[in-house]
């Protein structure tokens, strides 16, 4: 979604976004977060303006197909999050120069001082809603396949159970 950057000097203050990526930005963003497909990405976001501060919040939706952890098989999944983003100016300072954050500046994205890339913020957002670990129907037999043991069987209560038995 690299493909939706705005001019600040074009923003207006309550200025609604609606978009929705195209083919050739779904396959970029996919390619990018290791999806193995993602059928709709789509960002409806109202627009604050405050100086050379945007905020931006609204919703991020998308329909995405993932590889299961532990099989590879495909597993489909939505997303339906709420989003806010900050985008500001740069900080002045070296690179080396140690910044400190709070926890308000944790979710800020910084900008050039000539645009804003949304499309870009908007990906990342889809990338932290996404399952880190997808795990399709036959995950469970997979795991068990390849020796895995499951919770039950590698935590201390199992240890506990063997020696009960004996």
């Amino acid at each position: 979604m690299s493909g939706l950057k705005l001019a600040l000097a074009k923003l207006r203050d309550g200025q609604r976004i609606d978009y929705a990526a195209d083919e050739a930005e779904r396959a970029a963003v996919a390619e990018r977060l290791n999806l193995l497909g993602l059928e709709r990405l789509e960002a409806a976001l109202t627009l604050r303006c405050e100086g050379e501060k945007v905020r931006a919040e609204g919703r991020l939706r998308a329909s995405v197909t993932q590889a299961c952890v532990a099989s590879g098989e495909p597993v489909s999944a939505i997303v339906d999050e709420k989003i806010a983003l900050l985008f500001m100016p740069e900080p002045a300072g070296t690179p080396d120069e140690e910044l400190e954050l709070s926890a308000e500046d944790l979710d800020v994205i910084f900008h050039d001082g000539r645009e804003i890339d949304l499309g870009t913020a908007v990906a990342d957002e889809l990338s932290l809603a996404l399952d880190p670990y997808p795990r399709s129907a036959g995950a469970e037999d997979a795991l068990k396949e390849a020796g895995v043991l499951s919770e039950e069987q590698a935590g201390p209560f199992a240890a506990l159970a063997a020696l009960k038995g004996k």
